[in-house]
């Protein structure tokens, strides 16, 4: 069972950023995967999930712009390739809506109450396509 969770502190960048930004953005991301992931090999086979929750402030970077430069920085350190993952959910909510914190994983919860942007990553493995139908 593959299962990775871990926090990025910060406002992502859109791939349509500035790339020298969007490199640096890599590079942070890529450190917060590696501390979480540890010494472990980079997953070579099998079917990933990669859910994302970015908790906005105003003037927020598009949910959909968010994801390949999050993925991309998980390649090489946690993920042989990027083609593993199967499955891609993310989720803009603002740091200001109404949130259940005790239905929240915890590191989520975390992050809100930073009161800072930031996103929530979580790479596990796939379900069956049946059960998300």
């Amino acid at each position: 069972m593959t299962e990775l969770e871990f926090l990025i502190l910060r406002r992502p960048m859109s791939l349509q950023g500035n790339r020298a930004n969007l490199r640096t953005w890599k590079e942070f991301v890529a450190r917060r995967a590696n501390t979480a992931w540890g010494v472990r090999p980079p997953i070579q086979t099998g079917e990933l999930h990669l859910t994302l929750v970015y908790l906005s402030g105003v003037q927020p970077a598009d949910v959909d712009n968010i994801i390949k430069p999050i993925q991309d920085a998980l390649v090489g350190l946690v993920l042989s390739d990027d083609s593993l993952i199967v499955a891609v959910e993310s989720h803009r909510r603002l740091l200001t809506g109404s949130f259940d914190p005790m239905r929240l994983p915890p590191l989520l919860l975390t992050g809100l109450l930073t009161g800072r942007e930031c996103v929530y990553v979580r790479l596990r493995d796939a379900q069956p396509l049946e059960e998300l139908l």
